[in-house]
């Protein structure tokens, strides 16, 4: 028998999740609606979300950085990587769309564009790659803007990273050939590595799927596709990260690890 709570029910799963607002947020444009629209808009909603929680654990190790709390960072670096994870399995659930499926919705998209992501253009600042002219594409959108433009002024996690560093009187190049006694540091750098290196894969992943669907097209929003896509692929949150892997050199001197310094 049901209780009568009057105007004071319980909490529900579907109350507290709002689950009546979230299905209601896949609106198809073609009409008649076309079966495959609703899966193009649940995935990229769904990466929408994915982005948010990025951003919250970007903005978390940033601070515990900040704070000196190498630990506590490097474990909110490791859940953002396992989220990519899921995130570059996602893009092939796009794959079980046939191409002309795809076409038959795909022009009541211009002149949107997944390049307007605001949420994914935010996580590229706050990790490190600060572009003055990503933020001036999204002039018009003024909610986007201004996210856009405080993020600049925040420091990135790249930022953050190196403050740490200069504290502890250390380099990159330090961590990796001390890994033994810098333990907690090279944690943090793996973690670092293997962020970006997930976050790269997800754009490649990305490039396949696109050009799967539609080839060289141009983009919905007037770019040149796959084209432009592929100019992005040796984009890199750390680089030095990378480039230290490059002249790591067992050689020590009398004076010690000779990139002490």
């Amino acid at each position: 028998m049901s209780k009568d709570y009057g105007d004071n029910p319980p909490l529900s799963y579907n109350k507290y999740l709002r689950v009546q607002d979230l299905i209601n947020l896949q609106d198809c444009l073609s009409s008649p609606v076309h079966h495959d629209e609703l899966l193009f808009i649940t995935v990229h909603q769904a990466y929408e979300l994915w982005f948010k929680q990025i951003l919250h654990e970007l903005d978390a190790a940033i601070m515990l950085l900040e704070e000196d709390r190498v630990p506590a960072a490097t474990r909110a670096l490791k859940r953002i990587v396992e989220i990519e994870k899921l995130l570059v399995n996602q893009i092939h659930i796009l794959e079980s769309m046939t191409p002309i499926s795809f076409l038959v919705f795909r022009d009541q998209l211009n002149p949107a564009s997944g390049f307007q992501s605001m949420q994914f253009r935010e996580i590229e600042i706050s990790s490190g790659l600060k572009d003055k002219n990503i933020v001036r594409e999204f002039s018009t959108d003024e909610f986007a803007h201004e996210r856009l433009k405080a993020r600049m002024e925040k420091p990135s996690l790249a930022e953050s990273f190196y403050g740490l560093l200069q504290r502890r009187g250390l380099n990159v190049l330090e961590i990796l050939t001390h890994f033994e006694e810098l333990y907690e540091e090279f944690q943090l750098t793996e973690a670092m590595l293997e962020y970006d290196e997930y976050f790269s894969l997800w754009r490649s992943h990305h490039i396949k799927m696109v050009e799967r669907m539609v080839g060289a097209k141009r983009g919905t929003g007037g770019s040149e596709g796959i084209g432009y896509l592929k100019t992005t692929l040796d984009k890199k949150f750390f680089p030095e990260l990378w480039e230290a892997r490059t002249y790591l050199d067992i050689t020590h001197g009398e004076g010690g690890c000779p990139f002490a310094h």
